[in-house]
């Protein structure tokens, strides 16, 4: 028998059964277009990244105490593979998970997670509201600004980014460039 592969359909079904907010359903999607925007970049497979990408936080909503962990559970019980579980739970490494990103895609996701929040929120204070005008340096900016989208773990993008091995300002640009194309999905089109 074939194993179980998920597809996008399968992640944004299970996706919005546990997710009902649309600030983490944005978010869901912000990672979904980085995550195939970095599998393009390493060749992976496209499909698998996004497929992460869309669920990386299942269980944050309905169970934020026990994110990274719950997710276990409601993986299993749609037959979802190993790795795509281990996957997700690596991105909450030092934080809410002790398994640590081993591979490009565990390492990506760990490294872009926390950072698409931080560009959609330096987005949203720009006069345009859109990310399609926004370079690396705005970012990097606020980045510096400990008071600005405080929530966001800076220690997290930076470990990320040495993880992939990229500059600071690299990581800020390639995070940009997966979520232009879904600018308008994640509410960040703007006023151009």
């Amino acid at each position: 028998m074939e194993p179980y592969i998920p597809t996008r359909e399968d992640a944004f079904t299970l996706l919005t059964q546990y997710n009902k907010k649309q600030g983490l359903i944005r978010h869901a999607l912000a990672v979904e277009a980085v995550m195939g925007h970095f599998a393009k970049r390493f060749n992976e497979d496209e499909e698998k990244w996004r497929v992460i990408g869309l669920v990386h936080d299942l269980d944050y909503e309905m169970f934020p105490n026990d994110h990274c962990h719950k997710c276990v559970e409601l993986f299993e019980a749609n037959q979802w593979p190993e790795a795509y579980i281990r996957a997700v739970i690596s991105h909450g490494w030092g934080i809410c998970s002790d398994v640590k990103p081993e591979t490009n895609l565990e390492k990506t996701l760990y490294a872009i997670d926390e950072l698409t929040g931080l560009v959609a929120s330096a987005a949203l204070v720009r006069p345009s509201k859109s990310i399609l005008d926004i370079k690396a340096k705005s970012v990097k900016k606020k980045f510096k600004d400990k008071r600005f989208a405080a929530g966001v773990d800076r220690e997290v993008i930076l470990k990320g980014a040495q993880f992939l091995d990229m500059e600071l300002s690299d990581l800020i640009t390639q995070v940009i460039l997966g979520m232009q194309p879904v600018a308008e999905q994640i509410g960040l089109k703007g006023e151009l």
